[in-house]
């Protein structure tokens, strides 16, 4: 996402969120794919309050490489698992600040979610908060770690097709 100034203002990081769901429900993959910083984790913990991927199991634990293999997954007509293709529609309340720090380029947002995916008959319903790490690179917003905690983590969950 483009932004007015080299960093930017909090107007920005508000709309960062609505935009980066808005890319992933239009399928707009190599957009959100490019809003990844080259370092960037894409992190969905496994329990409550769990303090890091390295050291704990987690639902998934994305880098920009295994990122890239999913999209091309999901674009491959011989891919099994999209042979009914996925859709989903992320609802988003308010994105609160949690760091503003310009001095730094360091950035995180706080998004309550609900997210839905569907695929054929079969719908899959998922709440949570969503925390975007986010820094300032040649005037856009970069996502440098996405991390979706989701209120059921520790629930017995189907396969995610798409990108919560």
């Amino acid at each position: 996402m483009k932004i007015a100034t080299s960093l930017p203002s909090e107007a920005d990081l508000v709309k960062f969120p609505y935009y980066e769901a808005r890319l992933i429900d239009e399928k707009r993959f190599d957009e959100w794919y490019d809003l990844f910083t080259a370092s960037a984790f894409y992190w969905m913990p496994l329990t409550r309050g769990q303090p890091d991927a390295l050291n704990h199991t987690s639902l998934f634990y994305e880098d920009k490489l295994l990122l890239k293999i999913r999209i091309e997954r999901l674009r491959n007509p011989r891919s099994f698992s999209q042979s009914q293709p996925s859709y989903s529609q992320h609802v988003l309340q308010t994105p609160g600040i949690e760091q503003f720090d310009q001095s730094e380029n360091v950035f995180v947002t706080r998004t309550p979610f609900i997210y839905v995916e569907t695929q054929g008959d079969q719908q899959l319903m998922l709440s949570g908060v969503v925390f975007h790490h986010l820094c300032a690179v040649a005037g856009h917003l970069c996502i440098q770690l996405k991390k979706v905690e989701l209120l059921n983590c520790d629930a017995a969950l189907p396969s995610i097709q798409l990108f919560p």
